[in-house]
């Protein structure tokens, strides 16, 4: 399965621009493979997200393993700072 990042090239929230900065930083840290689904780019991406999350009101960023969701940025920085970010990415470099 491939990891793949849902984000978005246009925004004016800062936090949203700082948490993907900051998600895209460790993932290329960290070695790993990923793909960019970009939700700016179509509506309906921004939904698909939401459905494949279980959560209708969820926003940029969000990772999932293939069609499988993993968590959103507060989730990856609680498995960085608990050392188990290998484990929570579910992919191997």
């Amino acid at each position: 399965m491939s990891l793949k990042m849902y984000m978005t090239t246009v925004t004016s929230c800062r936090k949203t621009k700082s948490q993907q900065n900051e998600m895209l930083r460790i993932l290329d840290t960290q070695g790993v493979q990923y793909e960019i689904v970009d939700i700016s780019l179509d509506k309906s991406i921004l939904g698909e997200m939401r459905e494949k999350a279980g959560n209708p009101s969820a926003g940029p960023p969000q990772l999932f393993s293939g069609d499988k969701y993993i968590g959103s940025f507060e989730q990856l920085m609680d498995a960085v700072e608990d050392g188990n970010l290998d484990q929570f990415l579910e992919v191997k470099k």
